[in-house]
């Protein structure tokens, strides 16, 4: 197979020259604009709240927003509320098509911008729940009516629970879910650690742990990630901090002090962006600061429903996040929903019926997504019978269905992981064979390149996932499949275990300062005619310090369907353009053997291990009870003719 490089060092130079119109679409990627209506049936009312947040000293931070009050709410009528939040860029104005399709069904709703963006006040301090949660939490207060606007504004609409999620009795708990993307998605987590009155939520494309998000290692099981290894994505890395920036110079006029030391970061968060793009990997203090801004940290606190949607189409925050969040909570009993729709912050552009303009199709109907939503708040909130399938929803791209019947996008399964699995294994220098096909030894060898030499190339992180693939010759190997026999559904999580060699081996982590050897696995499916495809552009980073034994890797989880005549491929590259990978040059080999080939296991779904979408149902109908047959009486007493008293 010939892989061209068509100007990778122009594509990778944009990253910066992007950076801000980038991150604006990733804070809108559940933004919707307002529903058109000559006489909307609610209210709405820009408004001010002050706020005192963060560890001691604690500090009081400026939030605007807007609050959303259906017709007809008022305290002898009494509605439930949601709260949402911008994701990382946007402002609360990002939330009005939502905030007006869920108004108009009954809700009052609080759209605000998030700390350090659009027009509130205080430093971004990447939704850390002393901070955001906090925040969010005086806002539940405000929807309780204990607390005013700084406009003297208060509430006395929404409904009040008796008891909150702990079992206390609360003064102020009023009845209320919350809904956002990415950055409006963690804060909702940060929320439910610190507050037992959140009811429900609904978490879009978000982390479970920010130190894998940004210095992923893949050898390391799920989305966890040791306090001395990763692979910092520093492309992505570059946008967030540009656009925070951008934020922080928007909002000086109003608070300077948002711009020193660090420019609308927590001074922490600079410290970590400049170590990571030095070294390539992450620092205890790094991991430390991210994972205490991650729901991962904080676990065991979420009790409440929680409705995970995923991104396939996500490099940034991708599906192993939602997995590890996901089988979690589960193992706690925590009531969890896990869907995986087709877009993300790769690709912010929902296919025909999923969440889109106020959640509505053009025709007014709710969308897929939009319909998933409803149920999940009507449930939790307003208490419809009509419970939501606590199950593993996915999107199918192969499908395709018009809008109208968008549903027939997606297929359910009781939970995940999807039950059925095929092993393939390593044979000779490139090839991927069967169980039960003879295995070749071999040893595929290829190059660690010095930094600025020709490399892989990907994406464009946040920019552009249209550039050619490429990967520069002699820096990879790759194991193919013959052509298949009939058509394969990856749903999941592929997992490698592969025996490794490194010319550096001995002196990984010693002498290589970014602390081991970094390689970049991916899957791609190739076309009769030679066209690759790498599903949504997804690879997995890997940095290894200890190469004796054989290593075990996440493979990029996917939802790729391998049509009957294509062949399956195993890259694994020694570089990627998105990514501050190796700062040596070495030598890799990967060896295999008939006694102790590599594998590779791939998750499979199958007609019979998933079926339709389901959406909530009512509770199955009782049965009225059966009346009791009368007892028959003795044959004695029949004969006789006499009447039994008891007495004799």
């Amino acid at each position: 197979m010939v892989r061209m490089n068509l100007g990778w060092t122009g594509a990778v130079a944009c990253v910066r020259a992007g950076a801000i119109a980038a991150l604006v679409l990733l804070g809108a990627l559940v933004a919707v604009g307002p529903a058109a209506a000559s006489t909307p049936p609610y209210t709405v009312q820009l408004l001010h709240w002050d706020v005192t947040v963060g560890p001691p000293p604690q500090e009081t931070c400026s939030i605007v927003g807007e609050l959303y009050k259906p017709a007809g709410a008022s305290p002898t009528h009494r509605v439930p509320a949601i709260l949402t939040t911008n994701g990382f860029g946007g402002s609360y104005k990002d939330q009005e098509g939502l905030a007006a399709t869920f108004a108009s069904r009954g809700y009052a709703v609080l759209t605000y911008s998030g700390l350090g963006f659009g027009g509130s006040g205080c430093k971004i301090e990447l939704d850390s729940p002393l901070w955001d949660g906090e925040a969010a939490s005086q806002l539940i207060t405000f929807l309780g009516g204990g607390s005013a606007a700084t406009n003297g504004t208060t509430v006395n609409y929404v409904i009040h629970d008796a008891v909150a999620h702990n079992g206390r009795h609360y003064r102020y708990d009023p009845r209320v879910g919350m809904i956002g993307g990415s950055y409006g998605g963690e804060v909702q987590f940060a929320a439910a650690d610190i507050d037992p009155r959140l009811d429900a939520i609904i978490p879009f494309i978000t982390w479970n742990n920010l130190a894998y998000s940004l210095v992923p290692n893949n050898a390391l099981t799920g989305a966890d990630i040791s306090e001395s290894s990763g692979v910092a994505k520093f492309e992505w890395i570059d946008l967030f901090s540009a656009d925070g920036i951008a934020d922080g110079v928007t909002g000086a006029s109003t608070d300077p002090s948002r711009l020193t030391p660090c420019p609308n970061f927590d001074p922490r968060a600079c410290s970590a962006m400049v170590q990571l793009n030095a070294s390539g990997n992450g620092n205890p203090s790094t991991f430390g600061f991210a994972e205490q801004a991650s729901v991962e940290s904080y676990i065991h606190a979420i009790k409440i429903p929680v409705m995970l949607m995923q991104g396939e189409d996500d490099t940034l925050f991708n599906l192993h996040e939602s997995v590890a969040t996901y089988e979690e909570l589960r193992a706690q009993h925590t009531p969890v929903k896990l869907v995986w729709q087709s877009w993300g912050h790769s690709n912010g552009t929902p296919a025909p019926g999923e969440w889109s303009n106020n959640a509505l199709n053009p025709n007014g109907t709710l969308t897929v997504e939009g319909r998933l939503v409803a149920q999940w708040f009507a449930h939790y909130l307003k208490g419809a019978p009509a419970a939501p399938a606590l199950n593993f929803s996915y999107y199918q791209p192969w499908v395709n269905a018009p809008a109208a019947t968008a549903a027939r996008d997606y297929a359910s399964a009781p939970a995940y992981p999807v039950p059925a699995a095929e092993t393939l294994k390593l044979s000779g220098t490139n090839a991927l064979v069967g169980t039960g096909s003879p295995i070749s030894p071999g040893t595929a060898s290829f190059l660690v390149p010095p930094p600025g030499a020709p490399m892989s190339v990907t994406e464009v992180s946040g920019v552009s996932q249209t550039v050619p693939l490429f990967d520069a010759p002699g820096t990879f190997a790759e194991y193919e499949t013959p052509p298949l026999a009939h058509t394969e559904d990856v749903v999941g999580i592929p997992t490698l275990r592969v025996q490794l060699h490194d010319s550096l081996e001995n002196d990984l982590g010693s002498l290589d300062p970014s602390g081991g050897l970094a390689l970049f696995f991916k899957l791609e499916d190739i076309a009769p005619n030679g066209t690759v495809t790498l599903p949504d552009r997804l690879i997995s980073p890997a940095r290894f310090d200890d190469l004796e034994s054989p290593v075990t890797v996440t493979l990029p989880g996917i939802v790729h369907r391998f049509p009957a005549g294509d062949r399956i491929a195993l890259v694994i590259a020694s570089s990627d353009a998105a990514y501050r990978g190796n700062a040596l040059t070495s030598a890799v080999s990967v060896s295999t053997d008939p006694a102790n080939p590599g594998t590779l296991t791939l998750p499979l779904a199958s007609p019979a291990s998933a079926g339709p979408l389901v959406f909530a149902q009512p509770p199955a109908a009782r049965k009225p009870p059966r009346p009791r047959p009368r007892p028959a009486r003795s044959r004695r007493g029949r004969r006789s003719g006499r009447r039994r008293t008891g007495r004799h």
